[in-house]
């Protein structure tokens, strides 16, 4: 046999291996079905594409076992007396559920500020900065070398000078113009490492984007949210302002942050560092009862997607969401419409135009006639760019982190989100909702299906690059 020959039995033997491993994960059958016909038909691209985007991680783990359990043990040390065992029957399946499947444990003793506004959350932030004295985690999706992240270096870099640990870690892709930025920090002492570095031709991990927005600041306060560091989050984009939201936490439940941060820390640079000292137990800081959860496509669960969907699934007067990125999965947009269709007062907040390209905002339009038909009221915002990423519901439970609503987010990204258990936490950020509609135009379902033909087909193509998006 000739060695061409050879060759197209070992691709075949390939196809064929990675079609039985396809079948043999039970997943959803569109989607193994249309794996399978692309591979059969399309057998090159479709192999390329299976390699970068179709292999399912769920079952890899970001860290052992054993180092897992020392994260648990060390922020239930920290935490201590402020894990809350008498759970209202209102939020214990909620509970129950981000606890058993995400080891979020709730705890409280917590106070929160919530910021809109980048200007005031930087400069309290750059503040907080100022005051470390043993170490400084400094996570976010994107750290941009303009004149917002030059003020932040300059600090990162005196603090590691003075003898301050400041660890950065950063998303390899989403900053991958700006490697000069983090070599020079890291060349004046600041411990900077890429998550996931992107290696296009080699790593088949290229798809999954660490999102969290996660600060850590001597173990007893941190910072979450939507917000990264970009002087566009202060002074807004071509078409208005940036709206965005952002939480400064003290409090115990800095311990759950800090281990979403040193879980990170360990996977992308294989150093544990499992010292007491990053667990100080932190006294009680105001009345808030809280869990912060993280999901990704490493793990069993999709953790914050199945949270949320509770939330919803729980709800029974409202639910009001901010998403910049609406492409909702089978479940999300089934349990959506399913509360409007109950009754419940289900209002979604978007962007009127997308901030990354039209496919986006293409996609994301192609779902809103099923949502308009069960009932949920759908705006767009109208004064610039809605970024913040926001859940709130029955003036009892809010959620508010890095997690868009959509596939990516959900299924792709390593998230982080706040769930936060009080009647007066959750009226203040109904009141944010309600004062964001002010700037918005509600989506007539009558004007929305006279759109013209063509573009609502366009809308239908992009919806088929939705995983991708």
């Amino acid at each position: 046999m000739t060695l061409n020959a050879w060759l197209n039995i070992l691709f075949l033997i390939i196809l064929v291996s990675i079609i039985l491993m396809e079948v043999s994960e039970n997943g959803h059958p569109i989607r193994t079905l249309t794996w399978i016909l692309l591979l059969i038909f399309l057998p090159v691209i479709g192999l390329i594409l299976y390699f970068y985007f179709g292999r399912d991680r769920k079952n890899r783990r970001m860290v052992s076992v054993a180092d897992m359990a020392r994260f648990q043990e060390l922020t239930a040390e920290a935490v201590g007396e402020h894990v809350c065992t008498d759970i209202p029957e209102a939020h214990r399946n909620l509970v129950t559920l981000l606890h058993t499947a995400g080891q979020a444990l709730p705890v409280d003793g917590n106070d929160v500020r919530v910021y809109t506004d980048f200007s005031a959350m930087y400069a309290d932030l750059l503040t907080d900065l100022e005051s470390a004295r043993h170490h400084i985690h400094f996570q976010f999706f994107k750290f941009e070398d303009d004149e917002m992240g030059r003020k932040a270096e300059e600090i990162l870099v005196r603090k590691a000078q003075e003898g301050v640990q400041v660890r950065l870690q950063i998303d390899d892709l989403a900053n991958l113009t700006r490697r000069g930025f983090y070599r020079r920090m890291a060349e004046q002492g600041v411990q900077v490492r890429p998550f996931l570095r992107v290696r296009l031709l080699l790593s088949n991990d290229t798809n999954y984007r660490n999102h969290r927005k996660n600060v850590v600041i001597d173990g007893r306060l941190g910072y979450t949210g939507g917000m990264n560091i970009a002087k566009r989050y202060a002074v807004g984009i071509r078409n208005g302002i940036w709206r965005d939201t952002h939480i400064r936490v003290e409090g115990p439940v800095v311990a759950e942050m800090q281990t979403a941060f040193l879980v990170d820390w360990k996977f992308s640079t294989k150093e544990l560092l499992d010292d007491p000292v990053y667990f100080p137990k932190v006294p009680a800081a105001g009345p808030l009862m809280m869990q912060v959860a993280t999901s990704g496509p490493m793990g069993e669960f999709r953790v914050i997607m199945q949270a949320i969907l509770r939330v919803f699934n729980e709800s029974r007067r409202y639910v009001y969401v901010q998403t910049p990125y609406f492409i909702p999965n089978e479940p999300l947009g089934v349990t959506l419409r399913i509360a409007a269709l109950a009754g419940v007062d289900v209002r979604l907040i978007i962007p009127r135009r997308d901030d990354v390209n039209m496919v986006v905002t293409f996609a994301s339009r192609s779902y809103i006639k099923d949502l308009l038909e069960a009932g949920v009221k759908v705006y767009f915002y109208e004064k610039g760019f809605m970024h913040a990423k926001t859940v709130v519901a029955d003036d009892a439970v809010c959620s508010i982190g890095s997690t868009n609503l959509d596939i990516r987010s959900f299924e792709q990204d390593f998230e982080i989100n706040a769930f936060i258990y009080d009647r007066n936490m959750a009226v203040r950020m109904r009141e944010l909702f309600m004062e964001d509609l002010e700037g918005c135009s509600q989506v007539d379902p009558e004007q929305w299906a006279q759109r013209p033909k063509l573009k609502q087909f366009a809308e239908s193509v992009a919806r088929l690059c939705s995983p991708l998006l």
